[in-house]
């Protein structure tokens, strides 16, 4: 499986619309989608999943549209995951064989984070953009197999992160005992290890613990996740996890702590307020600064409104990506459903 940073043919954006639970603040959403969707498309080709009632809405953005309607929007989800496939052109006459190399469009089966949310005809769109032939490579169907783009993160050379408190969450993969799905893992992702935390989740996700809330792999063994806060202990276990993690050649992990976003809440709370019944009443939601996106040239940076704080994550993370330019982008819609900025998007490579 790639690594985000590797050189990306596409990037997928599926659309959000009227009869998705972005319905009471449709205009404010889009406005971060249209951002995102010209970010990306300044860097390379935009694809967009969205009902063929819309095509006049964003046919400005991209002309690469599959007129699919949505139960959601989260590409990160319910998108493809991609790996190469590398196979050998003839015998070896040096110390390196040729080889070509293949995209392997891989099909899992996507089911509301465990059952929670309707997931039907978001799991339907990659047979679709397949079909069309919007999306080029070999199509595999892993639909017996529970797996969310967002629980996973690959460094391109052999380890796999994730987390236990999501793939063995209910409702995704029983009776498949950890080991079993290790091992479809390693079989399905090409990977020689699998990481797993036992540590680290946000108030308010409802994915049961998505590595790309926490920890995200950048180059050079270099690991960015997300610090904690008084209400969040369980964060500074997962760095302890972090701290004591090695490479496969043995060495210790450059760690770069973002900070956790001051407490946002649905309905809003004045900063600072003290706990109090209006706090009570509100939802804190699942902000953070790991849910960026790597496209070429470039990170997509989720930002919240916090100054501060939102320049010290773009300076971090600009300091895993020195070579791409650092876009911060207003994600204070998108955490009102509990994502963030790379929940919405799933990439493709060349």
């Amino acid at each position: 499986m790639q690594a985000e940073w590797e050189p990306q043919s596409m990037v997928q954006l599926t659309w959000p619309h009227k009869d998705t639970d972005w319905a009471p603040i449709l205009p404010e959403i889009t406005a971060v989608y249209e951002e995102m969707a010209r970010e990306i498309s300044k860097r390379e080709a935009l694809l967009i999943v969205a009902p063929e009632s819309l095509t006049s809405d964003i046919k400005h953005l991209t002309s690469n549209i599959l007129h699919l309607t949505s139960n959601d929007t989260w590409a990160r989800d319910h998108g493809f995951i991609t790996v190469e496939e590398t196979t050998a052109l003839g015998p070896q006459t040096s110390d390196i064989s040729p080889q070509s190399s293949d995209i392997v469009l891989l099909d899992f089966k996507f089911n509301g984070w465990g059952e929670k949310f309707e997931a039907t005809l978001d799991n339907q769109i990659n047979k679709h953009l397949y079909d069309q032939g919007i999306v080029k490579g070999k199509y595999e169907s892993h639909l017996d197999f529970v797996l969310e783009g967002g629980s996973i993160e690959s460094d391109g050379k052999g380890t796999i992160f994730t987390t236990t408190c999501c793939l063995m969450a209910p409702h995704r993969n029983q009776p498949l005992t950890q080991a079993q799905i290790e091992a479809r893992l390693k079989e399905y992702l090409g990977a020689e290890r699998v990481v797993w935390l036992n540590h680290g989740s946000l108030i308010g996700d409802d994915t049961d613990g998505h590595i790309d809330t926490l920890v995200r792999i950048c180059p050079d063994d270099t690991i960015v996740y997300t610090g904690g806060d008084a209400d969040h202990p369980d964060l500074a276990l997962m760095e302890e996890e972090l701290r004591a993690l090695r490479t496969l050649e043995g060495r210790p992990y450059r760690l770069l702590k973002l900070p956790l976003p001051r407490p946002i809440y649905d309905p809003p709370v004045a900063e600072g307020s003290l706990v109090s019944d209006s706090v009570a009443d509100s939802d804190r939601l699942p902000a953070t600064y790991a849910n960026y996106l790597v496209i070429n040239g470039a990170v997509l940076v989720p930002t919240y409104a916090k100054p501060d704080l939102d320049a010290e994550a773009l300076r971090i993370i600009g300091e895993a990506y020195p070579d791409r330019e650092i876009i911060g982008i207003d994600c204070r819609a998108v955490i009102k459903q509990h994502g963030s900025l790379h929940c919405c998007t799933m990439q493709y490579y060349q």
